[in-house]
């Protein structure tokens, strides 16, 4: 069980990194009649309003989850030490997946604001 544990700790050392808004893929935007410094202002207003999207809540919620999914099946598939790696790469898988998963919404949000603001993303 400390291999569990461990895989968990891990994970959220990592997603103490994945709290906010991070660096979000790069927004192409048609910069044609665009205000470089209003749109930095806007660009800044939509990034924090997808920091609101808890990336490491996410991200932690994901890790549990899949380290109990990862744990029932290594259980009913193997025996002990079976459940246990099984627990670990389901907590790891879990949150990775959780975490892409909220970085990704945190980049549609921003986008979905942008051109609520009248700029033609491009990407």
């Amino acid at each position: 069980m400390s291999k569990l544990w461990a895989s968990i700790a891990v994970v959220l050392f990592l997603t103490g990194c994945a709290s906010g808004y991070g660096q979000p893929d790069k927004i192409i935007v048609d910069t044609l009649g665009v205000d470089p410094y209003q749109y930095q202002v806007d660009l800044a207003d939509c990034e924090e309003y997808a920091g609101q999207v808890d990336v490491a809540d996410r991200t932690t919620e994901g890790a549990v989850e899949g380290g109990v999914v990862g744990a029932v099946l290594g259980a009913v598939l193997g025996d002990h030490n079976t459940a246990q790696r099984s627990a670990g790469a389901g907590a790891v898988l879990g949150g990775v997946k959780s975490n892409k998963s909220a970085r990704h919404e945190q980049d549609r949000i921003v986008k979905r604001c942008l051109k609520g603001r009248g700029y033609k993303v491009l990407n």
